[in-house]
């Protein structure tokens, strides 16, 4: 768990102009003691997610207002679900209109910092919008977000399917020739499916800016790994490369000591087999001096 300190270094991290955040990371990881791993692993966030972190730090109302919107609608989707009723509707609109209000600032807060806002950093960055509140702490996102259930269908108009007031049980009637109904059935079919393509269309969108933000950041992260060479990272090198020496020199070392031990035993063998034929030469003399006698 993050001591108040520790999140109050953090938090400043994620405010900092985004070139400035990998050596002021590093940095802070230096004298971080026991939190230097913790540190090491946070991760610079992507152009648009650095905008929106933004939005947290320097414009807190209408981060207020974009959460406490989102919040809404999902308390009316799950409402509605769990078959209390709610005004999905109404709690959409107010939802979208607070993404946009959140877009432009953010967008803003983009130019002011001289970031570049392309079409695919536009599109990641209201996407993210739409899906806050996420998971990581506010104003500290390493990564866009992609709208899921509940902020994908704010922005539909589910609303028309309310749930039909109970009525009185009534007399059983021969059933009245179909009228107006099936006309209202082909509209209500029709605006659903209008919903569900308009559903489609902005999940592939979202799913196709995803992509190309992590491509984005996987890019800057390989670009970080080429570029940062730091004082410890080179001790390290060092260390190692001094390791890597010490055994190949141990390993030089072992092999003469084992090439003159088998040199010595070779020697001692040349030798045993030159004693051995002297032996046999000079038993094979006094046997024939025997016989001969």
């Amino acid at each position: 768990m993050e001591s108040r300190a520790l999140q109050t270094q953090i938090d400043r991290l994620y405010q900092l102009p985004l070139d400035e955040f990998t050596p002021a990371r590093n940095a802070l990881a230096k004298g971080a003691g026991a939190d230097t791993a913790r540190i090491r692993a946070l991760a610079k966030p992507p152009v648009a997610a650095w905008a929106v972190n933004q939005l947290r730090w320097r414009n807190q109302d209408v981060w207020d207002e974009l959460i406490a919107a989102a919040e809404n609608a999902q308390r009316a989707h799950k409402a509605v679900l769990s078959g209390r009723g709610g005004d999905v509707r109404a709690a959409g609109q107010v939802h979208d209109e607070a993404v946009e209000k959140a877009l432009k600032a953010t967008l803003a807060l983009l130019e002011a910092a001289a970031q570049p806002a392309t079409d695919a950093t536009r599109h990641a960055i209201a996407t993210t919008l739409r899906a806050l509140p996420g998971d990581e702490p506010p104003g500290r996102l390493t990564k866009t977000l992609q709208p899921g259930g509940f902020e994908m269908l704010a922005g539909l108009s589910v609303g028309r399917g309310r749930a039909p007031k109970a009525s009185k049980p009534q007399p059983v009637r021969p059933a009245p020739p179909p009228r107006a109904k099936p006309a209202r059935d082909a509209k209500a079919l029709t605006r659903a499916r209008q919903d569900v393509t308009a559903a489609a269309r902005a999940l592939r969108e979202a799913e196709q800016a995803v992509r190309r933000e992590e491509f984005e950041a996987a890019r800057t992260a390989r670009d970080e790994a080429r570029a940062v060479k730091t004082e410890e990272q080179a001790r390290e090198a060092l260390a190692r490369a001094t390791s890597d020496l010490q055994k190949a020199e141990a390993a030089v070392v072992a092999a003469r000591r084992a090439r003159e031990a088998a040199d010595t035993r070779a020697r001692e063998a040349r030798q045993a087999v030159t004693a051995a034929r002297t032996r046999s030469d000079s038993t094979a003399a006094d046997l024939e001096k025997v016989e001969s006698g």
